[in-house]
């Protein structure tokens, strides 16, 4: 079978590779690839700046955001051949942590868990994988054409389980949300809040093209000005943040109505400096009982819930946000990014 690998670590060095078809243990799926999600992370990894490879191999095989037909099921599992499903990406800390002993492995505490195609376990970048059935996600048949998109929905159906934890220390009535940043994550955290029934607002370099009418058709409100602008007209009680932008993070913390929530789902890149009013920052989040929080990954439930959120959406408007299907073949040309790109994913069948 074709695998898309890499040299983690190493720049320049992903490859189409010829590998052994797989053979599922006790208690495993065997899946064919159907399609493969493209996102930052993955190209990271390819830059070399990111990535760990299985023990005792030199190579990683690539992608998180998969999706699959199932070819063969262990008997006596809920799942048959022909069933459409999606693999977790992260496994628990073995020994293992608190979080991880509770199924909270998103939350691991000693960080020794492990990810499909990130961090010591090979990805879903290929024509056939394997897939514990505890870790495989069951979609509607009807969702093919869409259900790639599973694994990102479930971050930010994580980051909107947080911001409602947070939330209910007190009482709690938001009406409007604001999202920074109009990608894939962006997007789809707009989606949910839109589900929610807010009044959603996207905020985003880009004046024209796809972006603003994904927004639009969602019923949300597009903006392409400063944030601190945006941010003091409408008072956002939320706020998603899925830029990374050192400076947008710092103005969207200082931008919320009171007990306003910000959630972090950017990671921000280092090495770079920005002058910041820590005292008048802390004024505000002490004074207004404003929290700040990082979110990462998910668990089983929220996987549950983000195939809940793509049941119950307009499957027309995914076809806004996936913007291109590249053939494994070309992986190349998925790498590279077009000006009017949202998400691109890979054909793997």
């Amino acid at each position: 079978m074709r695998a898309l690998t890499v040299v983690p670590r190493r720049a320049d060095t992903a490859t189409l590779t010829d590998l052994p078809d797989p053979t599922p243990g006790d208690g495993e799926l065997l899946v064919e690839g159907v399609t493969l999600g493209i996102c930052g992370t993955d190209k990271e990894i390819i830059q070399g700046g990111y990535g760990w490879a299985p023990s005792g191999s030199e190579r990683l095989v690539l992608g998180h955001e998969s999706l699959g037909r199932v070819r063969h099921a262990p008997p006596g599992s809920d799942f048959a051949a022909g069933d459409l499903v999606v693999g977790v990406v992260r496994r628990p800390d073995p020994v293992p942590c608190g979080a991880c002993a509770r199924g909270e492995f998103d939350m691991c505490r000693s960080g020794r868990y492990t990810e499909r195609g990130i961090k010591e376990r090979d990805g879903y970048g290929s024509e056939l994988w394997t897939v514990e059935t505890e870790y495989a996600v069951r979609l509607d048949p009807s969702l093919e054409h869409v259900g790639v998109l599973m694994e990102p929905t479930s971050v930010v159906a994580k980051a909107w389980e947080q911001v409602d934890k947070v939330g209910a220390r007190s009482w709690y009535d938001p009406k409007t949300v604001l999202v920074t940043g109009a990608g894939p994550i962006g997007l789809l955290a707009a989606l949910l809040g839109a589900q929610r029934g807010l009044d959603v607002h996207v905020l985003d370099r880009v004046t024209d093209g796809p972006k603003p009418e994904a927004v639009t058709t969602l019923g949300a409100t597009y903006h392409s000005g400063p944030v601190t602008e945006v941010a003091e007209k409408i008072q956002p009680d939320v706020v998603i943040e899925a830029t990374g932008v050192g400076q947008v993070v710092l103005d969207v913390i200082n931008g919320t109505a009171a007990y306003g929530i910000v959630c972090l789902t950017g990671v921000s890149s280092g090495g770079r400096t920005i002058p910041v009013d820590a005292g008048a920052t802390n004024r505000d989040l002490v004074l207004e009982n404003d929290v700040v929080i990082g979110s990462v990954n998910a668990n089983l439930r929220h996987y549950t819930a983000a195939a809940h959120a793509l049941a119950t959406a307009d499957r027309d408007w995914f076809d806004r946000l996936i913007t291109r299907r590249v053939p494994l073949s070309r992986f190349g040309d998925a790498l590279t990014p077009r000006r009017d790109d949202i998400k691109v994913v890979l054909t793997l069948d």
